[in-house]
């Protein structure tokens, strides 16, 4: 009798629900029967029946013809799974030269997939780029603004993470005098967060690892930048955590006057494309020598051989190490995950990379490539919009 008080108890029958629900996401896509869900919850069968009634009214879950009755008899079992269109949500990649924009439902399904090219630069034209992805993926989704659930946005540079204002983007031009979120607020109803694009790189590689350490998840390409992850958790700190690309490596590194980090202008993919350049003057035959020369190039020659370029990228790796190893000694992290661009570059590059942190760490971490590759960021965006919904259940 106890228990049956307490199941009509409002705060307790949320709390059934919650764990009800939560078993239900544990188990997707696949659908899961009423008595997998008392195992799953500990919940007596009349609890999980009540909870299950009360989310199939509200939307959140749908059920499925029940399956076959078992061959030693008995009713057929009834099956329930998430219904994934109950509170769809979007992410944003916003880059100076692409934004990519993804629907996925509340199951992680994707709905749409949009990318796009900025062609000019200015925050004027890549507004109007992150509108248009924006109703492209929702064309392709089927679905209207007022039916999302959450938004969350991707953006270079340093973002204030109470206001979500963007306070530093070098790579685009005029970029901190748009205030993004409130921009998207005025098209969706529904709560919308602006995060610097490698923390959200950072969770998605954190999402497809197992366990909870620390990780420092670095995004590669034009520019630099890294998220970091601690127990699962993004380390923010004051909000400008992991803008790698500002730290100064050896040697002489010009100010070119466009807003990029010492480290961004040293090793990012113009600046290896440069390197190799030079070091073909000296080298006839290099490889390096061919037209349309540019990072994924070098890091090829590498790979086949050619010297220069082998020496380009032991350069590269150098100097990449040495600007990190601080950071390593001090988090000591698990793997040091790279994404972007220069995640093409093929095991030469971790090679070097690995044998460089080596000699200037005490317990050199695991080096590798991201897998979701140009896709880090989205996913990020994705996965955080899903966990907001899910902070906010509906119980």
């Amino acid at each position: 009798m106890a228990e049956e008080r307490a199941v009509g108890t409002p705060v307790l029958r949320r709390l059934n629900t919650a764990a009800v629900l939560r078993a239900v996401r544990d188990c997707a896509p696949e659908p899961v029967r009423l008595a997998e869900l008392v195992r799953l919850t500990g919940l007596t069968r009349p609890t999980v029946g009540q909870a299950v009634d009360g989310l199939v009214e509200a939307g959140w879950l749908q059920q499925h013809d029940p399956a076959a009755a078992s061959p030693q008899g008995g009713r057929p079992a009834v099956r329930v799974s998430l219904r994934g269109r109950a509170a769809p949500v979007l992410g944003l990649d916003v880059g100076p030269h692409t934004v990519s924009a993804g629907i996925d439902d509340l199951a992680a399904h994707r709905l749409a997939a949009v990318r796009l090219p900025v062609g000019r630069t200015g925050a004027g034209r890549l507004l109007g780029v992150v509108d248009e992805a924006v109703g492209r993926a929702l064309a392709e989704a089927g679905l209207g603004a007022d039916e999302i659930a959450a938004v969350v946005v991707a953006t270079p540079g340093i973002v204030d993470p109470a206001s979500g204002r963007i306070l530093l983007a070098p790579s685009v031009p005029g970029w901190t005098s748009v205030n993004l979120s409130e921009h998207l607020r005025g098209r969706f109803g529904c709560p919308v967060q602006v995060e610097n694009d490698a923390n959200l790189a950072a969770l998605a590689v954190a999402g497809e690892r197992s366990g909870a350490g620390t990780l420092l998840a670095v995004q590669w390409g034009e520019r630099l930048g890294a998220g970091v992850v601690i127990g699962g958790r993004l380390h923010r700190g004051t909000g400008s955590a992991g803008e790698i690309g500002f730290i100064r490596p050896p040697g002489d590194v010009p100010d070119t006057g466009d807003g990029r980090g010492p480290l961004e202008r040293a090793i990012g993919a113009e600046a290896i494309t440069e390197r190799a350049r030079r070091a073909a003057r000296d080298r006839p035959g290099t490889a390096l020598q061919a037209g349309g020369l540019d990072a994924a190039a070098v890091f090829a020659a590498a790979a086949a051989g050619d010297e220069a370029a082998v020496r380009v990228v032991d350069e590269v790796a150098a100097s990449f190490a040495q600007a990190i190893a601080p950071a390593v000694l001090v988090l000591a992290p698990d793997a040091v995950v790279i994404g972007g661009g220069v995640a093409r570059a093929g095991s030469v590059l971790l090679t070097a990379i690995t044998r460089h942190l080596g000699r200037l760490t005490l317990t050199p971490p695991v080096v590798e490539f991201s897998g979701l590759a140009e896709d880090t960021v989205l996913t990020g965006a994705l996965r955080l919009a899903l966990d907001e919904v899910w902070g906010r259940l509906p119980v």
